[in-house]
C-alpha cells in the first residue's frame, strides 16, 4: 500500500521545457574552483550580488594564458643553479651568497603567487540580471564594472590563430548602452558559447519586457 504521507519523487524537465538559460546546462556545469569556464558555478559571490540574483557563467581567461609566466618562473627557479656555474658572487663570503639565494627564491616565489591570484581573481560574471567586469591589479587595487542585461546592444566574438583554435578559447566583445560602452571578456574559454548564453538571455530579458507592458 503506498504511503500518502510521503511527498512523490520530483520529476526531471523534459529538454523541451528548459528555459535558454538552463539548456546550456550539460556543457559547462562543474565544480572545480580553479575552472576558467564554469557554467551555473557553486558558492559564487561578489559584493554588489543582490539575494535574488543568480549567477550564470563564471569565466576567467584560459589556463594557457599562464604558460609564459609559468615559463618564466621556472627560469627564475633554476637561475641560481645555473648561475653557480660562473663565480659571478664569488667575491662575497658564502653567508651573503647564501642570504643572496634565499632572497631570490622569496621574490620568485612573490612573483608566482601574484601572477596566480592576478588570474585566479580577475573574472568576468554573467548573471541573470547584468554583465560584471572585476579587474584585479594586485593585492590593495580592483576595478568592478558592470552593466545590465538590457543594455547590452551588441555581443561578437572571434577566434584567432592556431593556438586559440586548438584550445578553444578567444575575446567576447559586448557593447553597452550604460555608463561603460564595452566590455572586453579576453582570452576566454568557449567564446562561442558565452555570446550564445548572452544572446539568450538578451532576447530572454526583451521578451520579459514586452510581456510586462502588454500586461
Amino acid at each position: 500500500m503506498p504511503d500518502i504521507f510521503i511527498n512523490p519523487p520530483e520529476e526531471k524537465k523534459e529538454p523541451e521545457t528548459l528555459s535558454p538559460r538552463e539548456k546550456h546546462k550539460a556543457p559547462g556545469h562543474i565544480h572545480n574552483p580553479l575552472a576558467a569556464y564554469s557554467y551555473l558555478p557553486d558558492k559564487v559571490n561578489f559584493e554588489t550580488r543582490e539575494r535574488e540574483e543568480k549567477v550564470i557563467l563564471l569565466l576567467r581567461q584560459h589556463p594557457i594564458t599562464l604558460l609564459p609566466k609559468a615559463a618564466l618562473a621556472a627560469l627564475m627557479i633554476l637561475a641560481p643553479s645555473i648561475l653557480s656555474i660562473f663565480p659571478i658572487f664569488s667575491f662575497l663570503p658564502s653567508n651573503f651568497q647564501l642570504i643572496t639565494v634565499l632572497g631570490w627564491y622569496l621574490f620568485t616565489t612573490a612573483f608566482v603567487l601574484e601572477s596566480f591570484l592576478t588570474w585566479f581573481f580577475n573574472v568576468y560574471i554573467l548573471t541573470d540580471e547584468r554583465i560584471v567586469d572585476i579587474d584585479f591589479a594586485n593585492l590593495i587595487y580592483k576595478e568592478v564594472s558592470d552593466a545590465n542585461i538590457d543594455k547590452i546592444q551588441d555581443v561578437t566574438y572571434k577566434m584567432g590563430g592556431a593556438i586559440r583554435t586548438v584550445f578553444n578559447y578567444g575575446d567576447v566583445l559586448i557593447q553597452t548602452a550604460s555608463e561603460v560602452p564595452n566590455f572586453e571578456f579576453l582570452a576566454v574559454p568557449k567564446p562561442d558559447e558565452v555570446a550564445k548564453i548572452l544572446q539568450d538571455l538578451r532576447i530572454e530579458e526583451e521578451q520579459e519586457k514586452l510581456e510586462g507592458r502588454i500586461r
